[in-house]
């Protein structure tokens, strides 16, 4: 027969026929990219990059006119004997304020000499300082302060200091994810390459996947620094790209070289094998590619910068990492021929024993006890793995999120955390007041001045906010900032309250209705309260366009409706499995334990799309390969059970292999402490689990079978001739008999 013609079947062949062309361009354009990306430097997101909404728009507001706010601290002083008006007590805070100002990295020292700096109690003090300079690099030049404040603690054993701030907190967040990246990149490595070693039973075999996705997450960065000058990134997106990229182009190398080892098997020779691998493992590659970065791209509609950039990261990987496997990974695969199965490890190299029959071609391999229920009672073991789903989904109907602060993001433990919710304890609202930003035409007008004072009186008198309102006028560029207290613990139901009084009541009726006046409301409560709002409305327009357009591209890929909505279907129930299980172990705690953390009460707000984006495209990996060799069964002839069967038969040990090395790679971030990549981590690691086991082993093939004919079912505009199978391709076994069924 001919062999099939696509994109990837005229790469494959063109690889493998300028082998030299192939391998070193691929290292000449990795290069390339990586020099010129580190010449150019990557463009991170700053502070304003990061809002949406009112708190967003103040953000940039402030930005524009050059008045980027420093990086507020609190330095908290307590002692259980001493009251604040003690002798030892003034000392300690004045022995405290001289080490800060000695350090020459403050500005805006103010001290507890007013009541709302010392606490109901008279045991706690707090001194505010603002950090010198950029406030999105003040985390990186804090250190010297902290190492003051330390020592003068050491020095006043009456009391106890600790620091919590805008700086102080973002440093304990860079400093937890630092260490935990590293850790994760050095383990990720490691375990993919073992899991290879026992799949291939051999180095070389083992160590090709690995050098092409880490060749692919090398230029993947350096092509993001490039485009971040376009569209800037947060400062974490560089090691979920790298281990995101490890698991997809392992995932694209290992689909291609088992293809190929198993036609060698069935007594092709290289060139057969390597030509019959590239236009069906390599076509599925290619679909799947296409599918993921189609589904990263429903965030350019989230409205969110921030996941702009990870789309475009995940993109950029993907791209690459398919460009390798349809090209450098053929080239690769012609020169090494047999002895890409060099370096054999014992026992675990031990060769397959070929299954050839007398004319060449693959004898039936026997079906697994799992492949002959699914195939006997397809019903019942639809029905038990749907049930399986729904109940591992049930806990996110109940799913609450909320954007985590410092306090949750990081263990119970950490000192930043401890000291921030002393704070929260005895000067409430005081870790994160509001801030209003009034930009009028004329600040310094009679009527501005009198509207910021009835605002005073009004929030004072209303109970929601503080006693102290400060007010810092910038008369040159006509803006006014307010800082406001709010009642409550700063992100309570009470500080929520006093939020939306403050936006809806005291804001509108004082500074707000001063003519050419703007004013909104900012602040780390404000931009939770807005960033949640903004993820609730990205929800609908995300969903329906990675949905829709996912469906189009099975549909004309496989020809069929009924494949393109089943495979909707199925990834829908992966995905509510995952949110289930994140409800129940990090909102409700239940074996929270078993991942090293506690239940928090909530899921990270912007976890749910996020994960729902990453799951709906990687989860289409598998999906394209094993419905591919179905496929390809059906076109030989096979009925559509036996069609079914093959495919499910020789796809289950590649799928689980590879389904094997993207949970290790993702249960890696639910090692991390950081609570957000450990709910990442635990939500794509169970649903990647249970896509790779559960949904392609059972529940593909049981709906599969109980559709029989309808799956290849097409509107007139999708038919055509079945293409020809490539050339040699091993042709679908015939399942036992005791499992045949005319007619399907």
């Amino acid at each position: 027969m001919a062999a099939k013609r696509n994109l990837a079947a005229a790469l494959g062949r063109w690889s493998a026929e300028h082998r030299k062309t192939a391998v070193f361009g691929w290292l000449v354009l990795v290069v390339l990219v990586m020099t010129l990306g580190s010449s150019a430097g990557q463009v991170n997101l700053t502070e304003a990059d990061y809002g949406t909404g009112d708190s967003g728009r103040a953000e940039r507001i402030l930005q524009d006119a050059g008045l980027t706010e420093p990086a507020g601290e609190l330095i908290y002083i307590r002692s259980d004997r001493l009251t604040t008006d003690s002798p030892r007590f003034t000392k300690a805070v004045a022995d405290t304020t001289d080490a800060l100002e000695a350090t020459g990295l403050v500005t805006r020292v103010r001290t507890p000499d007013t009541t709302d700096l010392v606490s109901a109690d008279k045991h706690a003090a707090l001194i505010q300082y603002d950090v010198k300079g950029d406030p999105d690099t003040a985390a990186d030049r804090v250190q010297p302060v902290i190492d003051a404040v330390e020592k003068t603690d050491a020095a006043h054993q009456d009391v106890t200091l600790g620091q919590y701030g805008a700086a102080t907190g973002l440093k304990a967040i860079n400093d937890s994810l630092g260490e935990d990246f590293v850790r994760a990149e050095y383990t990720a490595l490691p375990v993919s390459l073992g899991i290879l070693l026992a799949v291939f039973g051999a180095l070389v075999a083992a160590l090709l996947p690995i050098a092409l996705a880490v060749t692919a997450c090398v230029g993947a960065l350096g092509l993001l620094a490039l485009t971040s000058h376009v569209v800037p990134v947060d400062g974490m997106t560089n090691s979920m790209m790298f281990l995101m990229g490890l698991a997809v182009g392992v995932d694209y190398c290992l689909f291609y070289l088992r293809r190929q080892r198993e036609e060698r098997e069935a007594g092709r020779d290289n060139a057969t094998a390597l030509q019959i691998a590239a236009a069906t493992s390599g076509h599925s590659v290619l679909i799947s590619g296409i599918t993921v970065c189609v589904a990263m791209a429903g965030m350019f509609l989230s409205g969110l910068t921030v996941f702009e950039g990870f789309a475009i990261a995940t993109i950029e990987v993907v791209v690459i990492a398919v460009l390798g496997s349809m090209t450098v990974l053929p080239a690769l695969m012609a020169m090494l021929g047999d002895r890409i199965g060099a370096g054999r490890v014992p026992f675990l190299g031990r060769r397959r024993a070929r299954r050839s029959a007398a004319d060449g071609s693959a004898a039936p391999r026997r079906d697994s006890v799992l492949l002959r229920g699914v195939l006997a009672r397809p019903a019942v073991f639809a029905l038990l793995a749907v049930a399986f789903l729904l109940a591992l989904a049930a806990p996110a109907l109940g799913m609450k999120t909320e954007k985590l602060g410092t306090d949750k993001l990081l263990p119970e433990d950490n000192p930043t955390v401890v000291v921030s919710q002393q704070i929260e304890k005895d000067f409430p609202g005081s870790p994160a007041p509001a801030s209003v930003i009034v930009k009028a035409t004329d600040i310094d007008s009679a009527e501005m001045k009198r509207a910021i004072a009835e605002f005073r009186t009004k929030a004072v008198a209303s109970g929601r906010t503080g006693k102290v309102i400060d007010v810092t006028v910038h008369a040159k560029e006509n803006i006014a900032e307010l800082s406001v207290p709010l009642a409550g613990n700063g992100s309570d139901a009470t500080s929520r309250q006093a939020l939306t009084t403050l936006r809806e009541t005291l804001v509108p009726d004082t500074v707000g209705k001063v003519a050419g006046t703007t004013a909104l409301v900012r602040g780390d409560l404000a931009f939770s309260v807005d960033y949640n709002d903004q993820l609730k409305k990205s929800i609908v327009p995300v969903f329906a366009f990675v949905l829709g357009v996912t469906f189009l591209l099975m549909l004309f890929s496989f020809r069929s409706p009924v494949i393109a909505l089943t495979s909707i279907l199925l990834n829908l129930l992966s995905v509510g499995a995952a949110y289930g299980v994140m409800t129940a172990v990090f909102q409700h705690g239940w074996g929270a334990s078993l991942v090293g953390t506690e239940g928090i009460g909530a899921v990270e707000s912007w976890m749910p799309l996020f994960v729902f984006v990453v799951l709906f495209g990687l989860s289409m990996d598998y999906h394209v390969f094993v419905v591919s060799r179905i496929r390809e069964a059906y076109d030989h002839g096979a009925t559509t059970r036996d069609a079914i069967a093959h495919g499910i038969r020789t796809t289950a040990g590649v799928v689980t292999s590879a389904g094997l090395i993207m949970v290790a790679v993702f249960a890696v971030f639910g090692t991390l402490e950081m609570q957000d990549f450990k709910q990442l981590g635990v939500g794509l690691a169970v649903a990647v689990l249970l896509d790779a086991t559960l949904v392609r082993a059972v529940l593909l093939p049981s709906v599969m079978l109980l559709l029989g004919n309808a799956n290849w079912a097409a509107p007139k505009f999708l038919r055509r001739s079945r293409p020809a199978a490539p050339a040699g391709a091993t042709p679908a076994a015939p399942t036992a008999p005791a499992h045949a069924a005319a007619g399907r």
